[in-house]
């Protein structure tokens, strides 16, 4: 584990840090969020527009082999993503998306959008990214010790007490590095995105030892959810409405489902433990706007018009890179280094501080801390996101 991310965590999230600058923030209602011609604020409006353009243009496409069917039927695109898998049938409700669509902001203002703006739409593993923030609001409320403390020492659950999963630590759930091991909601972690050919690998060479290996596993994010629940003691929704999504003026349109069967009981009272993405269906669904809300948030580092909602420790842990998986910081924090993976983000004309919340569909909010600028982009091909980024660079006028 890279000490860096967890030193002193446990102190930090509870103190109390200076307002930032009183920085515009939309009010709530997404029609009185103040519009700006982007010329006025630095940015070429051509080159703004071909960065759009791209984006509608390399909307995404279906699977290799799979073309004429229709790409916006999720019922039928996410079988056939995964559908080399075992135990690959999903759980969770999949529903039909819109067209690509985005926002831009600078300065918290909208200097562009297309699209259905405010459709409510899944993310997938921007769902990651809500997770991992009630997590660090658990840290802040001290309902977590450390992010260095074993999740076996604060939730009771048997399937944290095994001999591999109970050595595993907060900050390895957080960052994918865990090798949780076992089976929930149905699905085994060695069955998720496992080797094309030979899916039984992993259930054959055993799970890594924890914090040896990073692994993007919505099984393992699905554990911490579990394990989120059970330290807070009532349904993570609730948590995110109370503290974030209401506070920033989000519609109250946005949805974050679990599975059919992801229900548990914890003192007498039936409650829903949700995903950490759409792999199997499920996960957070919102509008755009809502999500360029949520992206603004993580901009100025979880104060909204002075209010700190999130303590300014969360995000300092959450973009410092993983040991073993640099262009990685906590779910889902992707960070801006070199890297051949197409999943990545990798855009050297972007400042090395930008970093994006990253969800198949593919879906983007990405966040530009130096330039301060926010990017919704829905539907967007995911091979083509960094080209998308280098276009927006190219738009920016005033360095």
């Amino acid at each position: 584990m890279m000490k860096s991310a967890a030193l002193g965590l446990s102190a930090l999230f509870l103190v109390s840090l200076p307002a930032c600058a009183q920085d515009y923030v939309p009010p709530r209602g997404d029609e009185n969020w103040e519009h700006r011609d982007p010329a006025s604020l630095g940015l070429d409006p051509v080159a703004l527009q071909d960065a759009i353009d791209f984006a509608i243009a390399n909307e995404t496409a279906a699977p290799e082999g799979y073309d004429g069917i229709d790409v916006r039927d999720l019922s039928l695109m996410v079988p056939l993503t995964w559908a080399y898998e075992p135990h690959s049938s999903p759980v969770g409700e999949l529903r039909p998306r819109g067209e690509p669509s985005g926002i831009i902001l600078r300065d918290g203002y909208i200097v562009a959008s297309w699209g259905e703006l405010e459709r409510v739409d899944m993310t997938f593993s921007i769902s990651k990214t809500f997770l991992s923030h009630t997590i660090g609001l658990a840290l802040a409320d001290g309902l977590i010790g450390d992010v260095s403390d074993a999740v076996s020492s604060d939730v009771a659950d048997p399937l944290f007490h095994t001999d591999h999963n109970a050595p595993i630590t907060w900050d390895q759930m957080l960052r994918q590095t865990s090798g949780w091991w076992g089976t929930l909601w149905d699905k085994p972690a060695w069955a998720d995105r496992p080797a094309r050919d030979n899916p039984a690998r992993d259930l054959v060479a055993g799970p890594p030892e924890p914090g040896s290996a990073w692994e993007y596993n919505d099984v393992r994010v699905n554990a911490l959810a579990l394990a989120g629940l059970h330290v807070w003691g009532r349904e993570l929704p609730d948590v995110l409405a109370e503290r974030i999504m209401d506070p920033i003026g989000s519609s109250g349109t946005w949805e974050w489902h679990g599975y059919e069967n992801s229900y548990v009981t914890l003192n007498g009272e039936e409650m829903w433990s949700v995903s950490g993405g759409g792999h199997w269906g499920g996960g957070m669904m919102l509008s755009a706007y809502d999500q360029a809300r949520f992206g603004l948030l993580g901009l100025r580092r979880g104060n909204w018009g002075g209010e700190q909602l999130v303590p300014d420790a969360f995000y300092t842990a959450a973009t410092t890179p993983t040991d073993v998986m640099p262009s990685y910081g906590y779910m889902n924090f992707f960070l801006n280094t070199p890297s051949d993976d197409r999943a990545a983000i990798s855009v050297e004309e972007a400042p090395a501080s930008s970093f994006a919340y990253l969800g198949a569909g593919a879906n983007m909010i990405y966040i530009d801390p130096e330039h301060d600028i926010i990017a919704v982009v829905r539907w967007i091909q995911a091979s083509e996101r960094n080209e998308f980024i280098r276009r927006l660079m190219a738009a920016i006028e005033d360095e």
